[in-house]
């Protein structure tokens, strides 16, 4: 453990944000060179990497993803491996999730596979919600259609190593929308002259909250959170032509986020044009639900008995968005968790940072899973 401690501790030290993990994929390739996987693919979906171990005869194909990119938040721990970039620092695990899989490339070419391949996904930009997408869409990766696909996440608040499933809904759909109103300035004295969009803002601050049912325990879970809001400028004999608002919005379910944003967008519409506006909608950092397939959630059940791991079963979805719900749109898959401990800081806060204590437990249940569904 201890030669990938440091690789984790490397990687925290040097933290790129999503798009910029160059650096970031060159350490995980001098790593993969001393454990040479039978085919590598490199520059996938922007800075990705796809180490692929092959076994003797054919068989089933698994991937495991886990990702490159860091967040744009100060680090205030004082560590020897701290952050060596202001503003930039492993806030989510990350760093954590790649050592995990470089242990797995570890353990398969120390154990080559008898049949089957296993594919280490290292994907970019995962924070903003375009390196799953890119991935699916690089010409490189058309061809690969594994039989399964896997990720786990470290999670603070329960017990260390304990593994936390769910059937179906994971993490939830989230997505962003952006709503620009355009009128007419005028004088501050004369605002008749004008279209100002101030009153249009309000409605549409009032119509969203009037949509939020925030128990996610709802069929129709919508929680929907103000982010961002601007409107002309700061001169006072000017009446605003001008006005930007931005929402993230949250359901349990890829089909009632498609539902949601249909019904928001057209009412927005409506109101715009009550206030003689011209608006423009659009929507970013599109997050789909991670919906778990059942078998493949039983590959991760059986897995953690076999190595006698504690199993958490989670009632309701976790109400974060993560970009692997493209994957299980396209392959039959799953998420998980792995118990970070009470005494570890919140994901994205600034104290944060990942347990060393759990990246063996998440190495090994990864090498379970393979050797389940491979029969290795």
């Amino acid at each position: 453990m201890e030669e990938l401690i440091q690789l984790r501790h490397e990687l925290h030290k040097n933290p790129e944000v999503s798009g910029n993990e160059k650096n970031t994929a060159k350490r995980i390739l001098a790593f993969l060179e001393k454990y040479p996987p039978n085919q590598v693919v490199t520059n996938l979906g922007g800075e990705g990497i796809l180490a692929i171990y092959k076994g003797k005869a054919k068989g089933e194909s698994i991937i495991f993803r886990g990702e490159l990119d860091a967040l744009p938040i100060h680090e205030i721990n004082n560590f020897n491996h701290k952050s060596i970039f202001n503003g930039i620092s492993h806030k989510c695990g990350h760093d954590g999730h790649m050592t995990i899989l470089c242990g797995l490339a570890k353990t398969l070419y120390e154990n080559p596979l008898e049949k089957g391949s296993v594919m280490l996904l290292f994907q970019p930009s995962e924070e903003n919600g375009k390196g799953a997408k890119s991935i699916l869409k690089d010409d490189k990766f058309t061809n690969i259609k594994p039989d399964y696909a896997f990720a786990l996440h470290n999670l603070p608040g329960f017990n260390k190593n304990q593994i936390i499933v769910k059937e179906n809904t994971f993490t939830c759909a989230v997505n962003s929308i952006i709503i620009e109103l355009n009128g007419k300035t005028s004088h501050a004295g004369e605002p008749e002259n004008g279209n100002n969009p101030a009153l249009a803002l309000a409605e549409i601050i009032s119509f969203f909250d009037s949509k939020i049912k925030s128990d996610v325990a709802l069929k129709d879970y919508c929680l929907i959170t103000p982010i961002h809001i601007s409107m002309g400028e700061k001169a006072y004999g000017v009446s605003a032509g001008h006005g930007e608002i931005h929402f993230t919005i949250r359901c349990n379910s890829n089909a009632q986020m498609q539902n949601i944003e249909n019904h928001l967008e057209e009412n927005v519409l409506e109101i715009a044009s009550k206030y003689k506006l011209k608006c423009k909608i659009s929507w970013t950092e599109n997050f789909q639900a991670n919906e778990n397939n059942v078998q493949a959630v039983n590959h991760i059940r059986s897995a953690a008995k076999t190595i006698h791991l504690d199993i958490l079963e989670k009632q309701l979805p976790f109400t974060f968005g993560e970009d692997f719900g493209l994957f299980t749109q396209h392959f039959k898959g799953a998420m998980f968790g792995i118990g970070a401990g009470h005494d570890t800081a919140a994901l994205h806060n600034p104290d944060y940072d990942f347990p060393d204590e759990i990246i063996e437990a998440g190495i090994k249940i990864f090498h379970q899973i393979t050797k389940e569904i491979l029969n290795a």
